[in-house]
């Protein structure tokens, strides 16, 4: 039994199907409802880590080259850039290469010419510039991939599906329960063994097993711009502080981070203050960032093992590995912390750990066998709809999101795949495998057309429709909320005068 169905989630149960093993992934929301789905989409070269963590540092460096060639339809190979501004601290600039070939990191010294050439939009005070390997990745695609294959090698995935408590007898868990949180349904399930992977929330399932897990949440929020502003990643050349990375997603580029001590990852938000600041800070590195328009903001919580009394980037982006047998619960294992990046060799670590204890003698085949596009993952690629709609599509096949260009098909392709694998289709679904929702008008129009779509389809009736209209925008408009001035902000009047005046939508 896997609990969390973020990347690590999934990947283990990838790798627990390719030696054979049969899982069942728990997860009380949607796939990557967590940090794996809170992120700047980066796949780190390790140059970030180099000074404050050269071990992590060289487990990115390792897991992003091995992903490039594995997962590549989940990958844009960017590279990466770092730059220091005027103001910055210059001997941190002139230990930079060095501090990189430790951890066996490439970081080429780049004219400044060269850089604001390849970059234009860069400050003009730039005072040096180091090229690395860094890129992006699409996340969902990765974790939706990643379930896809482990689905096909046998497991199982119960989305909506909370863990309410373990019956632990003998040292062991024997059962655990679970409730559907749409239908309210229970369910008894008698694991083997038990791996929490559910990120932030790692001590909550560990406290259902009476353990005490000693970890920091730290959240992160970011923000969208509507367009694409750089080619590569483009990191601020300084011992890692915020928003001090700019990453391209597809279309879009994503600005951040911040780092916020919370005390519960559901109390995750990003706030005006600190969209003000982020903004603030990464102007200094690219000055467009004060006028560009933002369409959305979002925060993840990274889920931090060991403890810090300063600043919770000192705490380590190593991952833990902790068998719970020392706490007298013999069948159960927590694997927390890492980056997006480190997943894999996470998922690696923790199912040799499984195969121990279950007298498994298979070993780990994910460091060389490609991860399979996934026909539920495609439709999350930026750019895709609009590519295969402008090269040919059924006559009677008709836009219902414009900003992203996604056809009445591709959500009949998506509700088709939800039905054949006994999945209920939601709005909620279809935003998460696909772009609706993710352009200018975050869902203001394209929510309310697929909604009746669905209708025609009969996947709704009666007041269903409505009620996940409200739950998709709700959520659409958190991240709104803290980025709306000028042009959003008469965009957000319109949308409100439309679900609340003519739906009925208002809370």
């Amino acid at each position: 039994m896997i609990i969390g169905g973020g990347v690590t989630g999934t990947g283990l149960a990838r790798d627990l199907g390719l030696r054979g093993i049969s899982s069942i992934l728990v997860e009380k929301q949607d796939i990557n409802a967590g940090a794996s789905g809170g992120n700047h989409g980066l796949l780190h070269s390790g140059a970030r880590y180099a000074a404050s963590d050269s071990e992590a540092a060289a487990e990115c460096r390792e897991e992003g080259e091995l992903l490039k060639k594995l997962a590549p339809q989940c990958i844009e190979d960017t590279g990466g850039l770092f730059v220091a501004v005027k103001g910055d601290n210059e001997n941190y600039t002139a230990d930079f290469p060095g501090m990189c070939e430790k951890s066996g990191i490439k970081a080429d010294f780049i004219d400044i010419a060269e850089v604001l050439e390849m970059e234009p939009l860069l400050s003009p005070d730039i005072i040096a510039a180091y090229q690395v390997s860094d890129a992006s990745i699409d996340p969902f695609m990765l974790s939706l991939d990643n379930i896809s294959h482990a689905r096909d090698l046998g497991a199982v995935l119960m989305r909506y599906t909370k863990l309410e408590s373990f019956n632990i007898e003998n040292k062991k868990i024997k059962t655990a329960l679970v409730r559907n949180t749409v239908t309210g349904q229970e369910t008894i399930i008698e694991p083997e063994q038990v791996v929490s992977a559910a990120g932030a929330w790692a001590g909550i399932v560990a406290g259902l097993a009476g353990i005490k897990l000693d970890l920091v949440c730290s959240m992160g929020t970011l923000l969208v711009t509507q367009s694409r502003l750089a080619k590569k990643v483009i990191n601020r050349l300084r011992k890692a502080s915020d928003a001090d990375i700019l990453v391209p997603g597809g279309t879009v580029s994503i600005l951040g981070t911040t780092s916020v001590r919370i005390d519960d990852p559901d109390k995750c938000r990003p706030t005006i203050p600190e969209t003000d600041y982020i903004i603030e800070q990464g102007a200094a590195m690219i000055p467009a960032l004060e006028t560009t328009q933002y369409i959305r903001a979002y925060s993840g919580v990274r889920p931090l093992t060991g403890s810090s009394s300063g600043d919770d980037r000192n705490v380590s982006r190593g991952f833990a590995l902790i068998d719970h047998a020392k706490d007298r619960v013999e069948n159960l294992t927590t694997i927390s912390g890492g980056k997006l990046t480190t997943f894999r060799l996470m998922a690696e670590k923790t199912a040799d750990l499984i195969c121990r204890k279950m007298g498994i003698s298979k070993t780990c085949t994910t460091r060389t066998v490609p991860l399979p596009g996934s026909k539920e993952g495609r439709w999350t690629a930026p750019g895709l709809a609009p590519r295969m709609w402008m090269t040919g599509h059924k006559s009677d096949d008709i836009i219902l999101c414009e900003c992203e260009m996604v056809s009445k098909g591709i959500i009949d392709n998506i509700i088709k795949s939800c039905r054949q694998q006994g999945e209920v289709p939601t709005l909620k679904t279809v935003g998460i495998r696909s772009r609706i929702g993710k352009g200018p008008c975050q869902g203001g129009f394209c929510s309310a057309r697929i909604a009746a779509h669905m209708y025609d389809r009969e996947e709704f009736s009666g007041k269903k429709g409505l009620n996940e209209l409200r739950e998709f925008l709700n959520e659409r408009w958190r991240g709104k909320h803290p980025v709306l001035w000028g042009l959003p902000l008469e965009q957000a009047e319109l949308q409100e005068a439309l679900h609340c005046g003519f739906f009925g939508l208002e809370l």
